[in-house]
């Protein structure tokens, strides 16, 4: 009997940052940018009535959610939210298989989860566009709104930006931070421990990348030496959702120097620098991991400081907003052309 064979994956799907080449990567910047105004100047065209979205989450979620569901009700389109105990998938049902039924229901997916494998077998059997909402590999909406939010505080092309990660260079951000830098020509730098830095293949990536693009790639254990100059200070938390709580105790020790306090940024020799963190961020003892932190390793703040997450410095919260302006036109570019 002939097999079905897997539809050809659709052209507005994005699974990872290098889905993209530096053109279609700032141009999806470029529209975000013009539906934020439209948005804020109360113009926005609703291109998306009548289009329906599927939300496939393994990992819970604030701002992926929240983002993809803002941004497809400014743009008409309604949303079905599947969350870590919503549907079948890879449980009872094959990732294809629930590809190819909700391709039939829907004209795009999001997937927010765990393998890379995932999200590019939905992508490849849905025959609808599907966007990676972050695995455990990559974060391109994510990429999205950093650009977009460096760009808009630095008032420079992205050539001319420099900006540093500072932290577990393993994570996902760190991975998609440097691929990213070095795909659109930036000045990028990851200051890790020799045992938490990216994975020597997404650096031979980058390094590669950097040589057609001209960008500045910098892996290195000094932090201090990593930031000077930049004009942004990146990091995130030491432990991701899903690894194991005893990592803290190997990861604690190993990351202190790299936390992000007025020393760090200091460091950079710009009264101009400005701090990013995707969020959720320990920089406080608010929150119950917070207190259990400071209670066992005596930090208050983990990966940054209270002080610095609260500065004028820190631009944060204009990343957080700019994941729905940049979902929204992943979302536009891919359902309505």
């Amino acid at each position: 009997m002939q097999q079905r064979r897997a539809p050809a994956r659709h052209p507005g799907s994005l699974t990872k940052e290098l889905d993209l080449d530096k053109g279609s990567f700032l141009d999806l910047v470029g529209l975000a940018a013009q539906l934020k105004r439209a948005k804020a100047e109360g113009r926005e065209t609703r291109r998306l009535t009548g289009r329906s979205i599927a939300l496939v989450f393994q990992k819970n979620s604030t701002r992926t959610r929240c983002a993809f569901e803002v941004a497809a009700a400014d743009q008409g389109a309604a949303v079905t939210y599947l969350g870590p105990e919503g549907s079948h998938l890879g449980r009872e049902e094959s990732v294809r298989d629930t590809a190819r039924v909700l391709g039939r229901l829907y004209d795009g997916i999001e997937f927010r989860g765990f393998a890379q494998e995932t999200v590019e077998e939905l992508a490849d059997f849905a025959g609808v566009p599907v966007w990676n909402g972050l695995t455990d590999q990559w974060h391109p909406t994510q990429m999205l709104a950093d650009v977009l939010t460096m760009t808009e505080h630095a008032g420079a092309p992205v050539e001319e930006i420099a900006f540093c990660y500072t932290g577990d260079g393993r994570s996902n951000v760190a991975r998609s931070l440097l691929v990213t830098g070095a795909l659109l020509g930036m000045d990028v730098r990851v200051a890790a421990p020799a045992v938490l830095q990216p994975p020597a293949d997404v650096v031979a990536t980058a390094r590669d990348l950097a040589g057609r693009s001209g960008a500045r790639v910098l892996v290195t254990d000094d932090p201090r030496a990593a930031v000077a100059g930049a004009a942004f200070v990146y990091t995130d938390v030491w432990v991701s959702m899903g690894e194991p709580q005893a990592e803290w105790d190997a990861r604690v020790p190993v990351l202190r120097p790299y936390r992000v306090d007025s020393a760090l940024m200091a460091a950079t020799g710009r009264d101009d620098a400005r701090f990013l963190h995707c969020l959720p961020a320990l920089h406080d003892r608010r929150t119950v991991l917070g207190a259990e932190i400071h209670d066992r390793y005596g930090l208050d703040g983990v990966e940054v400081s209270d002080e610095v997450f609260e500065s004028e410095r820190s631009v944060v919260f204009d990343q957080a907003e700019n994941r729905m302006h940049t979902i929204k036109a992943v979302l536009v570019q891919a359902l309505a052309g």
